[in-house]
C-alpha cells in the first residue's frame, strides 16, 4: 500500500527482506534503505508477471533467472500513474507473490508510527537478536601491527593470515595440528601470542547498519581505559540467501552464499576493513 511507502519507505531507513527463501530455487525479494524493491525471481515467474527487468548474470547460457528493480520512492511511482498500477496489479493479482519477511525501520526521530502498530492486523511477530557470550582460553593469536598490512617476518602477521586465523577460531578448528593429520594442518600463523583468556560474542538476527555502526562506536569506547588487548574484531555476515550483497550489487548461492566484511580495531584505533564475497558476486566496493 502507499501509505507504506510515504509511513516507512520514504521516511528513515527500511529494510525487508524473504525469509526461509533459497536464492538459487525460489523467489526472492528485498527491500532496500533507498527505497529500491528487489525481486529475484525464475523464469516463469518474470515471463507471468511482464514487469520489465533483466537476466541474472549468474544464470549461465540458458537464462533461468532475471531480476526486477522498483524504485518506490521514485517521484512517477504515485498511486495515480501508470508504472504504480502496473506494479501492483502485476504483484497482486496476475501473478500474486506471497512471502514471509524479516523487517526493520530505523527512524530515530519517529513518534509513534511503529511497523508492528502498521502490521498488527496481519500476523506479525517482534524478534530479538538472539546472543552468546563464550571465553576462549589459552588461545594462540596473530601479533599484527596496523601499519604492517602485509606483516613482517618475525615481526607482524598479514591482513590474509587473520582473516583466515579468524575463520578457524569462530568454527572452533584447532590452532596446534601437525602435518601429519588427516584433519587439518592449520596451525596459528608466526608470530603469535599465547591468551590466557579472550572473550567471543556472536549476535545472531536481522541487523541494520545503523545497529553495526553502534556496535563499532562502543567498541572503540572499549580502549578508552587501560586494557590489555593491542585488537579487537567485528564480523558481520550477510544472509546467505539474500538477492543483494553490498548495495545493488547481485549475490548469488553457489556453493556456500559467503558475503562478509571484517574490522579490525587497534589500541590507537587504527582499524583495517577486509571485505569477502562467494564465486556469485560482485566484487565488494
Amino acid at each position: 500500500a502507499h501509505e507504506f511507502i510515504d509511513a516507512f519507505v520514504k521516511k528513515g531507513s527500511c529494510y525487508a527482506l524473504t525469509y526461509n527463501t533459497k536464492i538459487d530455487q525460489d523467489n526472492t525479494a528485498a527491500l532496500l534503505p533507498n527505497g529500491k524493491l528487489i525481486l529475484s525471481v525464475d523464469k516463469d515467474t518474470y515471463e507471468e508477471l511482464g514487469l520489465q527487468g533483466r537476466p541474472s548474470q549468474y544464470s549461465g547460457k540458458k537464462v533461468m533467472r532475471y531480476i526486477v528493480t522498483v524504485d518506490l520512492t521514485d517521484s512517477g511511482f504515485h498511486p495515480d500513474s501508470k508504472k504504480h498500477n502496473r506494479v501492483l496489479w502485476a504483484l497482486k493479482e496476475k501473478k500474486p507473490l506471497e512471502f514471509d519477511f524479516l523487517l526493520a525501520w530505523y527512524n530515530p526521530g519517529a513518534e509513534g508510527s511503529t511497523l508492528m502498530s502498521y502490521f498488527s492486523k496481519k500476523q506479525i511477530q517482534a524478534l530479538k537478536p538472539k546472543i552468546t557470550f563464550s571465553t576462549l582460553r589459552d588461545l594462540e593469536c596473530p601479533v599484527l601491527q596496523s601499519n604492517e598490512l602485509q606483516g613482517k617476518p618475525d615481526e607482524s602477521c598479514s591482513t590474509e593470515e587473520l582473516f583466515e586465523w579468524l575463520g578457524a577460531v569462530l568454527n572452533q578448528v584447532s590452532l596446534n595440528n601437525k602435518s601429519s593429520s588427516f584433519l587439518s594442518t592449520y596451525c596459528c600463523p608466526q608470530p603469535n601470542t599465547m591468551v590466557e583468556k579472550a572473550f567471543l560474542c556472536t549476535i545472531t538476527g536481522f541487523i541494520i547498519p545503523e545497529k553495526i555502526i553502534q556496535l563499532l562506536e562502543q567498541l572503540c569506547c572499549y580502549f578508552g581505559e587501560p586494557k590489555l588487548a593491542y585488537w579487537l574484531t567485528l564480523t558481520v555476515h550477510g544472509f546467505a540467501d539474500s538477492p543483494v550483497s553490498w548495495r545493488e550489487s547481485e549475490h548469488g548461492f553457489h556453493k556456500g552464499g559467503e558475503n562478509l566484511y571484517n574490522f579490525v580495531i587497534f589500541r590507537n584505533l587504527d582499524y583495517w576493513l577486509q571485505m569477502a564475497v562467494g564465486t556469485n558476486d560482485d566484487c565488494p566496493p
